[in-house]
């Protein structure tokens, strides 16, 4: 079942990217684990962000593929930050593809939750600051 949005959020994402032909796979979609990498870039900046510093990620709570994407969408990766632990944070990122510029449409192509730990310079877990 294709999910129609009329139209992207109403907030910034937090990344924003156009797949190219090398990034398909046999079939000619784009490669799954093409979309992944970039869900955890934008989910990383979110948690960069909020742990003013260093990140990495831990887990891949969730994650759900519900339309193909195709070279020549515009993807746009939308972040909201879930759980705030002693050092982790987990990220919600939600994938809407702009396709079909002569009759354009916005489709959630992509949904997932990722967790991630903060880092001391060293490589060591380190405490998430408050809110600023």
């Amino acid at each position: 079942m294709v999910e129609h949005v009329p139209a992207l959020p109403d907030k910034q994402p937090a990344a924003r990217v156009m797949p190219m032909p090398a990034d398909t796979n046999s079939a000619g979609d784009i490669f799954g684990g093409w979309i992944m990498a970039q869900v955890d870039i934008a989910g990383g900046i979110t948690a960069f962000r909020r742990a003013r510093g260093r990140v990495t990620t831990v887990a891949v709570n969730s994650f759900l593929f519900k339309q193909p994407v195709s070279v020549g969408d515009v993807l746009s990766f939308y972040t909201s930050i879930v759980r705030v632990g002693r050092t982790s944070i987990t990220i919600d990122v939600e994938v809407f593809a702009e396709r079909n510029w002569a009759n354009p449409i916005i489709v959630k192509v992509t949904e997932a939750t990722l967790t991630y730990v903060a880092l001391n310079a060293d490589g060591s877990k380190r405490e998430v600051p408050p809110p600023a």
